[in-house]
């Protein structure tokens, strides 16, 4: 059966309007794609199974990434967590690789998997041009997938980006095969905004991918939805981490996306986000505008066009209420899923949380 997203079950999340699909692929240019993993079924035997786990990948533009880079920044709201890349990130504000995700032990393995695709597409990479250094983060699905058993390998990037298109499938699927939102299934989720400025009117698209939370801290439009809901209630050692990645095709330098990075975590607190000690809540944000051939030498100076920061308040604005949205569309798409040791990780009950908003005048 299918789950509506919050916004088709009348859900609202802010004033302002959002894209064509409502979601990061609103960005033009931007493509998701995802391999599932999903086999075995009952006890954990280390490198059999059960496995639910997966890659999600984000390509920021249909050219090629090493060529022509995007400018690109991060922010860790809570460091527990591995984001590769960031120390280039940080010094050159750019990123010249898809954007990878998966699960904590399969960081290396998606690494290699960008490496090689991007080499594929660059022979003189490593030679006469530089290296690569691609960028991957993760979440940790051990609570469902068998980790132990690094079942990610480098050639389900390729499946990935194959699979990749101008929308995105939301739920538990790619790398949100395994995840665990506030105790309920988690996943992928997405949402943009357009922002309007007094230089035009820009797009903003968020993707999660949700794996962090308590139950009784979500919150759905200011109401307590975890804590009132009844659902079956399940344990695990630590309250997981989240990757949000925000995409704009506005003229954003890395200084001004890192400032948009941070308001990430405001929009993950109007669900009841508090990063938890445990938790790696990493923020990446990248901009379409500006890219330019990294090996075009008779150009040494570039004049690059800019958004004022005095307009970057609707930015700002729809990268919080899209955030939220995201998450909650991650656990509005996402069905029950039984892994290993027959741990469950139940569907967030949609009929009694929407039920629970209309008695809370949320609904109309």
């Amino acid at each position: 059966m299918r789950r509506p997203r919050a916004r088709e079950a009348g859900i609202r999340f802010g004033e302002m309007p959002t894209g064509r699909s409502n979601s990061i692929t609103d960005v033009a240019g931007v493509r998701v794609g995802h391999c599932t993993l999903h086999k075995g079924d009952g006890r954990l035997v280390v490198g059999e199974g059960p496995v639910r786990t997966g890659v999600t990948v984000v390509l920021p533009h249909e050219g090629d990434l090493h060529r022509r880079p995007v400018n690109g920044a991060y922010f860790a709201l809570n460091g527990c967590g591995e984001l590769m890349g960031a120390l280039q990130l940080e010094e050159f504000g750019r990123m010249d690789t898809p954007i990878g995700l998966t699960n904590t032990m399969g960081v290396p393995a998606v690494g290699e998997g960008l490496i090689r695709y991007t080499l594929d597409r660059n022979p003189l990479a490593g030679i006469e041009n530089e290296a690569i250094i691609p960028t991957v983060s993760e979440c940790d699905d051990s609570h469902l997938n068998d980790s132990r058993g690094m079942h990610v390998r480098p050639e389900h990037v390729n499946v990935a980006i194959k699979n990749a298109k101008p929308s995105v499938e939301e739920g538990a699927v790619g790398a949100g095969t395994g995840m665990i939102c506030h105790d309920f299934k988690g996943g992928i989720g997405t949402s943009s905004r357009i922002a309007e400025t007094k230089g035009g009117d820009f797009l903003i698209g968020v993707m999660v991918l949700s794996n962090h939370g308590d139950r009784r801290d979500l919150l759905v439009d200011g109401v307590p939805a975890g804590r009132l809901v009844k659902t079956l209630d399940i344990e695990r050692k630590e309250q997981g981490s989240i990757v949000t990645i925000v995409g704009t095709d506005a003229p954003l330098d890395s200084r001004q996306l890192g400032r948009l990075a941070k308001r990430v975590g405001m929009g993950l607190g109007l669900t009841g986000s508090c990063a938890h000690n445990g938790s790696g809540d990493i923020m990446i944000a990248f901009s379409t505008a500006n890219v330019h051939d990294r090996y075009q030498t008779e150009h040494f100076v570039l004049t690059d066009r800019l958004l004022v920061d005095s307009e970057m308040g609707s930015l700002f604005r729809g990268t919080v209420d899209a955030t939220a949205e995201a998450v909650i569309n991650s656990l509005f798409k996402a069905k029950t899923t039984k892994g290993r040791d027959d741990n469950i990780a139940p569907e967030l009950p949609i009929d009694a949380t929407l039920e629970l908003l209309k008695a809370h005048g949320r609904l109309d």
